[in-house]
């Protein structure tokens, strides 16, 4: 897999073909082996529908960099990919392509729909796959899993069975969130509320009169609600049995306008005496909290709407007409007999369903049930007890908020595409088999004539045995004893209910034992300015768009660059491009390396005995040394931020611009062969360790130039992760360099400030009273002559002398002449200039912030931003000023 490094970096030309090399090599697979200590990770399963969005792109770099640096730390290591097959989303996907044919399911028939669908999914479903490829995910595609596989579908029967023979479901005709797009049942979780603006309608409702029997034409009872159409399926009016305002009113009946029936008052403690009038209409068939009302009065429930929420036989003549349609011709009707008394503006929390965003309708349903609570506080223990770890720790007590409120859980859905539920009905005796076989004939009768229930899982029902059923559950197998528990889960917020809090307790419930041992939430991502990524607003990044133009290595570390746990992630396309200038420093800095090494014969095997190592060798030595001790403890943090932080500054701010500019006069200058070989075995040490180092966060760029300076290395990828070696550290040669770099770097800021021609050579001379500073200064002369462009230095006082500019780093003054390289009225000019653009720019940031509007509705990320340029600018005004000052005070 060797190839050379060519002049340009374009990752383009290579990170195919090393990714093949890889897959062929079989690096990420690992047969199960005691003798090791595991390391496993289950990937969250993307849709089968799915396509590589930012967020997977985040979400599967930081599981690929924990398990790289795992594998490179002698870790027997696997990664199980595969997919869901996302019944709701899928079937919808599929539908849809159904409607342009002109067709549908209903025309099909299950069957044949259902073939449809694993066309569809053999066509498209390796899509993410390919994708998470591209990416340069160490994924090990020799486990991967489907949902539907039949194995995997299995191990779903067996659950279903157990928890039914346990007790733990139950069928019931109850209250259930219901799609009228869809038709299908969905859970709580699967609704997303939003709050929207509509109307308030008070209507009046006569009371029946005690003697005649008949609606009063002087006494009524005033009732709010939000959805008038709902009325026609009222059975009663609730009032709240401390409301004195009511009080004559208990057991009295009034009259339904428009159904024309009567209907009783009951007395109900859930009844908000501050809503409206204080009186409200139940309906139980369409209400969850009058479902429980209706419950506790024993009233009956009058389904009005059909399953995709057209209004049925008992909405009377409105029958037929569509849930929005029926309410502007109940309105209308109330309107005209005098029923509809008042209408106010209304905000109100509206569900939507998750997957195709139709309003969610509250409907009686018979649908299968999942007891929660005995699930749930195992589960709570084994996080309360720290069995479970989920980090960043605030979603601790989210999670522990939503278990100890759980309740129970809609499992079935009325769609074609997923696991069948095991449930089979003898249509002669009404007898219901659960079974994990299909049963020939009916247990109680004898009877053949069965028929299965047409219902499917819900989705999440089988995802929340992955962690155990990819390994091959309910099987006892090999995988299962040595990679379960697995080691880490990295997901999204967004799932932690649906998804890791289902798997903590299926697992403690099949397993006897946790799925996990920890749990990583990654955070959002957002654009540049805190937005939520979307294309109306036309600010989403595209990761299979930034992977063709930049190398999927550099999308991947400007995402851990940014992933600091518990902040959303800002990313936007010049954040990528900076990462692409670094892509492109280290490619470069390599090829100086190898050009510079290539004739040193066999590099790796020098004997350090017959080097002489410099102030500077030990000082790069050690600081690679103290990276890679500083990277090790973040990653175990999760912090990738803070992590990729110090790859950068170490390779880009120590390595390049300090160490490779110091062995250029020392290769190419020196006669001494024992200080060449010294400077270009260091520098391959140096770049080799980091190349590992670096090879979790860019595992391709990385195995491309490793493969070239390790002409005898397999793969970089099988190469063991660099160790902290304390032997290494040498304090006292940082503390040295430090003294150079405060100096070189003050010279630089000078000569940067005053705009001085990179080519022109400055006069400098250095006091200081220390000693030892002034020795370590006079030893390193010709660094600082070559690394700050100085073309004479002398230690002498300077202070009365004319053209001068001073700076003081620490004890050491910095005197540097500058009349022979600046225009001093035109540099003064300059900065006066550049003052009045920053004071503007200041002035305009800083009306911003004392916005009160701006305060309230911009997201805090901007508001903290916008803080910061403030911030920003205060300290650059501060630096021009001082700038000013010192040309000002120039003697000429």
């Amino acid at each position: 897999m060797h190839g050379e490094i060519k002049n340009k970096y374009n990752p383009l030309d290579f990170e195919k073909d090393i990714y093949s090399f890889w897959l062929e090599k079989k690096y990420f697979h690992n047969e199960v082996d005691f003798s090791k200590e595991p390391f496993s990770i289950v990937i969250p399963p993307p849709n089968v529908t799915g396509y590589l969005h930012i967020g997977h792109a985040l979400n599967n770099t930081l599981q690929d960099v924990m398990v790289r640096y795992m594998r490179m730390k002698g870790f027997n290591t696997t990664w199980i990919p595969g997919t869901d097959h996302a019944g709701i989303a899928t079937q919808n996907v599929v539908e849809r392509e159904l409607e342009k044919s002109g067709t549908n399911r209903f025309k099909l028939g299950r069957k044949k729909f259902v073939e449809n669908v694993w066309q569809w999914k053999e066509k498209y479903g390796s899509r993410i796959k390919s994708q998470l490829e591209f990416l340069g995910c160490s994924c090990d595609w020799d486990r991967e899993r489907f949902t539907l596989d039949e194995s995997y579908s299995r191990a779903v029967t067996r659950e279903f069975v157990s928890l039914y023979n346990d007790g733990l479901i139950y069928r019931g005709n109850y209250m259930v969130n219901w799609c009228p797009r869809c038709r299908t049942a969905i859970s709580d979780i699967e609704v997303e509320h939003a709050e929207k603006s509509g109307s308030l309608w008070d209507i009046k409702y006569p009371l029946i009169d005690t003697e005649s029997g008949k609606p009063s034409s002087s006494e009524y009872i005033i009732v709010s609600t939000t959805r008038p159409e709902t009325m026609l399926g009222d059975t009663a009016v609730a009032i709240n049995p401390k409301d004195r305002r009511y009080k004559k009113y208990k057991g009295r009946l009034v009259f339904l306008p428009l159904a024309e029936r009567k209907i009783p008052i009951v007395e109900d403690d859930f009844v908000d005496m501050d809503f409206g009038t204080g009186a409200v209409k139940v309906t139980p068939a369409h209400d969850p909290n009058d479902f429980e009302i209706g419950r506790r009065h024993g009233l009956k429930e009058i389904n009005i709407m059909n399953e995709d929420a057209i209004l049925n036989s008992n909405a009377g003549k409105y029958a037929g007409l569509d849930r929005y349609r029926a309410r502007e011709k109940v309105l209308e009707d109330l309107g005209e007999q005098g029923y509809l008394v008042g209408k106010k503006d209304h905000k109100s929390s509206v569900g939507f369903c998750s997957r195709c965003s139709t309003v969610v309708e509250p409907r009686i349903s018979m649908q299968w049930f999942v007891s929660m609570k005995k699930l749930a506080n195992p589960a709570i223990a084994a996080v309360r007890e720290g069995r479970v770890k989920i980090k960043p720790k605030k979603w601790e007590k989210i999670y522990f908020s939503w278990m100890e409120n759980i309740r129970d859980w809609c499992i079935s859905r009325q769609l074609w595409w997923g696991h069948r539920i095991p449930v089979w009905y003898c249509k002669s005796c009404s007898e219901i088999m659960v079974s994990e076989s299909t049963p020939d004939k009916c247990s109680n009768c004898g009877s053949s004539n069965l028929e299965q229930d047409s219902d499917v899982l819900d989705t999440w029902f089988s995802s929340c045995l992955w962690p155990f059923a990819v390994m091959g559950w309910p099987d006892e197998t090999d995988e299962l004893k040595h990679f379960f528990p697995t080691s880490l889960l990295v997901t999204g917020h967004d799932i932690v209910f649906f998804w890791v809090a289902r798997m903590i307790m299926m697992s403690l419930y099949f397993m006897d034992d946790i799925p996990f041992k920890e749990v990583f939430i990654n955070p959002l991502v957002s654009d540049f300015k805190g937005r939520k990524m979307s294309k109306s607003k036309g600010n989403v990044v595209d990761p299979v768009e930034i992977i063709n133009k930049y190398g999927a290595d550099v999308l991947r570390f400007t995402l851990t660059s940014l992933a600091t746990p518990g902040k959303n992630l800002l990313l936007g396309e010049e954040r990528i491009a900076g990462m692409r200038n670094f892509a492109n420093k280290l490619w470069n800095a390599s090829k100086f390396v190898i050009s510079n090494t290539e004739h040193t014969g066999d590099i790796k095997n020098i004997n350090m005995e017959d080097l002489s190592l410099n102030i500077w060798d030990r000082w790069i030595l050690s600081r690679l040394n103290g990276t890679i001790k500083g990277v090790e403890k973040y990653l175990k943090k999760y912090n990738f931020s803070f992590a990729s932080r110090l790859l950068y500054d170490f390779f880009w701010g120590e390595y390049c611009d300090w160490y490779i500019e110091t062995t250029k006069s020392r290769i190419y200058l020196s006669e001494d062969d024992k200080e060449k070989k010294t400077a270009c075995y260091v520098l391959w040490t140096v770049l080799e360790k980091y190349l590992r180092l670096l090879h979790p966060f860019m595992p391709m760029v990385t195995e491309k130039i490793w493969q070239n300076i390790c002409s005898d290395g397999e793969s970089i990828v099988i190469s063991k992760f660099p160790e902290f070696d304390g032997s290494q550290t040498d304090e006292e040669a940082e503390e040295k360099i430090k003294v150079l770099f405060d100096v070189i770097g003050e010279i630089r800021k000078i000569r940067s400030e005053l705009k001085i021609n990179p080519s022109s050579k400055v006069k400098v001379n250095l006091v200081t009273k220390d000693k030892i500073k002034e020795d370590i200064l006079e030893e390193n002369k010709e660094y600082i002559y070559n690394l700050a462009k100085v073309g004479s230095l002398e230690f002498k006082n300077s202070l009365d002398q004319k053209g001068y500019v001073r700076a003081t780093k620490g004890d050491v003054d910095i005197y540097i002449y500058i009349l022979d390289v600046v225009d001093i009225e035109l540099e003064a000019s300059r900065i006066t200039g550049e003052i009045k653009k920053v004071k503007i720019d200041a002035e305009k940031s800083s009306k911003k912030i004392s916005n009160i509007d701006f305060l309230k509705k911009a997201p805090e990320e901007i508001v903290n931003k916008e803080k910061e340029k403030l911030a920003q600018f205060s300290k650059v005004l501060k630096v021009l000023n001082e700038q000013l000052e010192k040309i000002k005070n120039i003697r000429k």
